[in-house]
């Protein structure tokens, strides 16, 4: 098992200021998986909570959700899930859409991919306002699938994301609770 430190996981994470516009301060995460000890690190950070749960299943959120709940449900001895934006997945889809600040968005997943009680825990790069994963929690459970709970590399708490979501939270890296203007994490 690997020593797991939130902060030797943060020193990998990059700040990167006015991007993609000005004010908002993006966690650019893509150094943290370039460096092997580190995407080592978060998988067993983002794993190790939950090995004693009989996860059966890890549904990860598009896109940098992808990369890191294949190698977790690797890690969990599970199957991987991919929750997609509407129109990227062939065949019968399950579809959720949600309210955003100036819209709506979708998520899918194919129809056969989860089944009645199955254990799913569901994977994520940021916590932000929680629109996403609490649709994809809709979704899941519209299945019948059992929703164990959500694991985050950073959360951005300051936007309230956790309030939407009724299911055990596991953060891997702790964020900083001094927001700028707006803070983004995609």
């Amino acid at each position: 098992m690997v020593d797991v430190s939130a902060g030797a996981l943060r020193k990998l994470i990059r700040d990167v200021p006015d991007y993609p516009k000005p004010g908002i301060l993006f966690k650019d995460i893509m150094p943290l998986l370039a460096d092997p000890a580190g995407l080592e690190m978060v998988v067993e950070a983002l794993a190790a909570p939950w090995r004693d749960e009989g996860i059966q299943a890890v549904a990860g959120i598009e896109a940098r959700g992808f990369i890191l709940a294949a190698p977790v449900a690797l890690a969990l001895d599970a199957g991987f899930i991919a929750v997609r934006k509407a129109g990227k997945l062939p065949g019968t889809i399950l579809s959720e859409t949600y309210s955003l600040e100036y819209g709506t968005d979708t998520v899918e997943i194919q129809g056969d991919a989860l089944e009645p009680d199955q254990r799913v825990l569901v994977i994520d790069d940021v916590l932000a306002t929680g629109g996403t994963a609490a649709a994809t929690a809709r979704l899941i459970r519209s299945t019948g699938a059992d929703l164990v709970g959500f694991g985050f590399l950073l959360e951005l708490g300051f936007l309230g994301g956790r309030a939407l979501l009724d299911d055990p939270i596991e953060v891997a890296v702790p964020g900083d609770e001094v927001p700028s203007s707006e803070s983004g994490g995609h």
